[in-house]
């Protein structure tokens, strides 16, 4: 164990938390960067004392479950867990699951983004957070009922899955899907919302057991063309980038058009026409 470097590192993380990142108040009279000590004990549920005597260099060694409870307190990206972990001389553990928890850098790139359509998944294509263009290209999750949030879902149990999936843009995407599913299974093989999502697909989709039974798992990213028929601005040709957030167990994804073609345009109209068209108006 390296009790000053695991000293310094914790020094170090903490100050680049912000309370609003773990939804704590900034206060008045905040002097340090970042959080407090007894900030981070709480979250992690460690006494004050034991947290500052590990800043301080003369800490024992941590258990397995203190470690992974400063992990979450101090939101350490999957290579900055690995790094705590490597100090105490014990192997890293294998996360949890995907966070729920869209970092506030990410949402602000959301909201700049006022003349293209982004969102953000997990590994298991649960919507987490969208701008405004995503709502007035793909309809307002927020207006869903619940459980249609999730794209896979949508995709094989919705009440047009089996005409979607007729056509073969959608098959190969159904095919990315549920490749990049089982990919994830095997990364979080402990996450109830991911084996949750599994069963009841396997239950309710013949077409998603025929795919999950092939057993793929490579997914060769780049940029994807993808036609959206628009009740509104009509149909459009949208080039799609896919971005990991690193450590986040999450993607941005995000759709552009050609400058000066006609989709360009008509997102430009989009964006004055927003979500004021019925639900059902995308094909």
């Amino acid at each position: 164990m390296d009790r000053r470097q695991l000293a310094a590192f914790l020094r170090s993380r903490r100050a680049g938390v912000q309370p609003a990142d773990v939804g704590l108040p900034a206060g008045p009279r905040r002097r340090t960067p970042g959080l407090r000590r007894e900030e981070v004990a709480r979250l992690a549920g460690i006494s004050v004392d034991y947290y500052a005597r590990l800043e301080q260099a003369r800490g024992p060694r941590p258990s397995r479950q203190v470690l992974s409870a400063l992990a979450r307190a101090l939101r350490l990206y999957d290579a900055e867990r690995a790094h705590l972990y490597h100090l105490v001389g014990e192997q890293p553990a294998s996360p949890s699951g995907p966070s729920a928890d869209v970092p506030a850098g990410v949402l602000h790139l959301l909201s700049r983004l006022d003349d293209t359509p982004a969102y953000v998944i997990d590994v298991k294509y649960e919507i987490l957070a969208w701008n405004p263009m995503a709502a007035a290209l793909l309809g307002d999750p927020d207006t869903w009922p619940p459980g249609r949030r999730n794209m896979i879902w949508n995709m094989f149990g919705g009440d047009i899955s089996q005409i979607a999936l007729n056509d073969p843009e959608t098959s190969a995407f159904a095919d990315e899907c549920v490749a990049e599913l089982r990919a994830a299974a095997a990364q979080y093989p402990d996450d109830a919302g991911i084996h949750g999502l599994i069963a009841r697909l396997r239950a309710a989709s013949p077409e998603f057991v025929r795919r999950w039974e092939l057993l793929q798992v490579c997914v060769r990213r780049g940029t994807t063309l993808k036609r959206v028929k628009h009740a509104v601005v009509g149909e459009l040709e949208l080039e799609c980038e896919t971005l990991e957030v690193a450590g986040h167990g999450q993607r941005l994804i995000i759709y552009s058009a050609a400058p000066g073609s006609r989709t360009a345009e008509a997102l430009k109209l989009l964006a004055v026409v927003g979500t004021q068209w019925p639900a059902d108006s995308v094909g």
